[in-house]
């Protein structure tokens, strides 16, 4: 069964044993089998509880499945005295899973919109991040599905997301190019017809880099 949620709305997935689903063992004997593919003993002293850790790390690795993003944009405040400027939460730390080689894709999200009438509380744009950073991932529709989400719900003048990230498909494996960084970026409404609205926008970005 596909648990992978559509770009616009979450799916809830199954609890284990349903239909589709493998139960927390099945997925421990999963692992085991990987050990024994990688050419090692799961039976022995260090590995013995490396099946269970396993699991126990992908229910965190993976817990976007189980979070609706637009929920979590539904609560809105209106009494913003007439604020329609830039509002930009900048660096917010990504770890996501190459969806190709489930392996890390780590970097950073700048996420920004131009409210219109209704503003958002800011933790709730990073735990939108978050919500589909957490599940397996190429860069270019994570950018798009953070961007649409939050145009959709708040409506705005304008989004704009810009990720910035490494990912270790790239420099653990195959062609081993460490330090290569990723740049995406989408923009919507004021962003992208708005020349001088989207360079103060990447003024504002650049002006404190994450380290």
């Amino acid at each position: 069964m596909n648990l992978v949620a559509p770009p616009d709305r979450l799916i809830a997935a199954p609890e284990a044993g349903e239909t589709g689903r493998p139960t927390r063992e099945e997925a421990e004997a999963a692992v085991r089998t990987l050990l024994l593919w990688a050419g090692d003993d799961p039976g022995r002293e260090g590995l013995a509880e490396t099946p269970g850790r396993v699991v126990r790390s992908y229910e965190e690795y993976f817990a976007g499945y189980r979070v609706d993003p637009v929920a979590l944009l539904e609560r809105t405040f209106e009494e913003t005295e007439g604020y329609d400027e830039i509002v930009l939460l900048r660096a917010i730390r990504l770890e996501s899973y190459c969806e190709h080689h489930m392996v890390p894709i780590v970097g950073h999200a700048h996420v920004a919109y131009l409210p219109h009438r209704r503003v958002v509380g800011i933790s709730k744009l990073a735990r939108v991040v978050d919500a589909y950073a957490k599940r397996l991932q190429i860069q270019e529709k994570l950018t798009a599905q953070i961007a649409n989400t939050i145009n959709e719900v708040l409506q705005p003048r304008g989004v704009a997301v810009v990720i910035e990230a490494e990912h270790q498909c790239m420099t653990t494996r195959g062609v081993h190019k460490p330090g290569v960084g990723m740049v995406t970026s989408r923009m919507l409404g004021a962003f992208r017809d708005d020349p001088n609205t989207r360079r103060e926008l990447m003024s504002m970005i650049a002006s404190a880099r994450p380290v």
